[in-house]
């Protein structure tokens, strides 16, 4: 005997993701204006190369607002499951811009060191763009990873690792920027192939979070589960116990073992018990699926 119960995405969350975002792509294109900007007038690779990882991080928040609108739509009869993998989706995607990223400011910095080419121009107005938009990407990693983990959302979570991972770009920009001040005009292009590395670190992140997802690893600790079961009046134990999903929308499938002189009716009771203690036991279970066995020496 199987049941089912099944919770419904809060349209309130949607609205508080999108709203994050919306919030933080206006802020990103700010900073990359303003580096992008200063960065080509005073000829310096790095500052650039700064601008155009900031402008990867706005296309970052599109693709999340695209993602989030996806994930919100209900269940169907082609998606039983929801759509909330679509999340997952768009977190990849901003990990592949963060590649592109990688190799746009990887090749202006080689061709920088060929051809010797050393442009910068660094003036006290350098340093107050970089620490002033350094400030805002602090500020804007730490508020949307807070909302991110507050409200279980992958995209948020990957977006704040993008905007993370321009906030030490600029900090290796400012480091190179001082070098150059000091007559050390090949640290420019040097610092931009450190934020190469950079990026393609929080690439690398960004495709560990979304795989650990597309591939079903287990979200909830076995054991975990097993102790909240095991609570419940009439449940003798319990095995094959199985979860995947989102960080906030998981699904557990499980088998009961129950008194083998229960009746049909019982054991439905014991089911929707085992069921809503563990909903209550864990906010993200969205779904629950018992089976019930006789626990009469038998295994499967």
């Amino acid at each position: 005997m199987s049941q089912t119960l099944v919770r419904s995405e809060p349209s309130s969350r949607v609205h508080a993701v999108r709203r994050v975002l919306w919030i933080v792509l206006l802020l990103n294109l700010v900073v990359a204006g303003a580096k992008f900007t200063y960065g080509v007038i005073s000829g310096s690779a790095s500052m650039q190369a700064d601008g155009i990882h900031s402008v990867f991080d706005s296309a970052g928040n599109v693709v999340g607002l695209i993602g989030i609108a996806l994930a919100a739509r209900p269940a169907d009869v082609g998606h039983p499951y929801g759509h909330a993998k679509f999340e997952t989706y768009a977190s990849l995607i901003i990990g592949v811009l963060l590649l592109a990223a990688a190799v746009e400011v990887g090749v202006s910095a080689v061709q920088k060191l060929i051809s010797q080419n050393y442009t910068a121009d660094v003036t006290m107005l350098s340093f107050v763009v970089m620490i002033a938009t350094l400030g805002i990407n602090i500020g804007v990693t730490r508020y949307e990873r807070k909302q991110g983990r507050l409200l279980k959302s992958e995209i948020l979570l990957a977006d704040a690792s993008h905007t993370l991972s321009d906030a030490l770009v600029s900090v290796g920009v400012i480091v190179g920027l001082v070098c150059v001040a000091l007559g050390f005009p090949v640290a420019d292009p040097i610092m931009a192939l450190v934020v190469m590395i950079a990026i393609l670190a929080t690439a690398i992140d960004v495709f560990k979070r979304g795989l650990t997802t597309l591939s079903d690893h287990a979200r909830i600790p076995e054991q975990e589960v097993l102790t909240v079961v095991k609570r419940v009046g009439g449940v003798s134990n319990a095995h094959k116990i199985r979860t995947r999903g989102t960080e906030d929308e998981v699904y557990v499938d499980l088998h009961v073992l129950v008194d083998p002189a229960m009746t049909v009716l019982q054991a439905h009771a014991v089911a929707d018990e085992v069921e809503c203690a563990l909903q209550e036991a864990f906010d993200s279970v969205r779904d629950v699926v018992v089976h019930i066995e006789p626990d009469d020496g038998h295994v499967e």
